[in-house]
């Protein structure tokens, strides 16, 4: 048997993308900073161990935005390629809609975001991160 050692970035990584969608038919999206600026995106991040895609959504969201979000549901998958190209980080990440949520986004993580707004989900504001782009195309394809 071989003793290969493998990285983090030898194999794709799980993410979580979360589509916060209002009742005027607008979705939540922040600017990001750090490793993902310029671009915006939809609240997410990646799966930890033994945690639901459900569970990785509320999370997420909680840390990102301070909404509680209810009854999240898985509507596809997104394999970012564009990513892993670009710096070599590959994510395939589960998509999630949620339609019920409490509370008003709050910037929770200044240093990963520089805020959040609600926006029409056929107008994203640009440069928009790839997987969170595909993701509303998903949405947009699955309504």
């Amino acid at each position: 048997m071989s003793s290969v050692q493998t990285t983090s970035k030898a194999h794709p990584r799980v993410g979580i993308g979360v589509i916060i969608l209002n009742a005027a038919g607008e979705i939540l999206v922040g600017k990001r900073r750090g490793s993902h600026a310029p671009f915006y995106s939809i609240p997410g991040g990646a799966l930890e161990l033994g945690e639901s895609f459900e569970h990785a959504a509320e999370r997420e969201v909680a840390e990102e935005t301070g909404l509680r979000i209810f009854e999240p549901r898985v509507i596809g998958v997104v394999n970012d390629l564009e990513t892993f190209r670009a710096d070599g980080v590959h994510f395939v990440s589960a998509v999630l809609v949620v339609t019920k949520f409490e509370g008003e986004p709050k910037l929770m993580e200044p240093h990963k975001c520089d805020g959040w707004f609600w926006c029409d989900p056929q107008n994203l504001p640009q440069p928009h991160f790839w997987s969170s782009r595909e993701a509303v195309a998903l949405f947009l394809g699955s309504r």
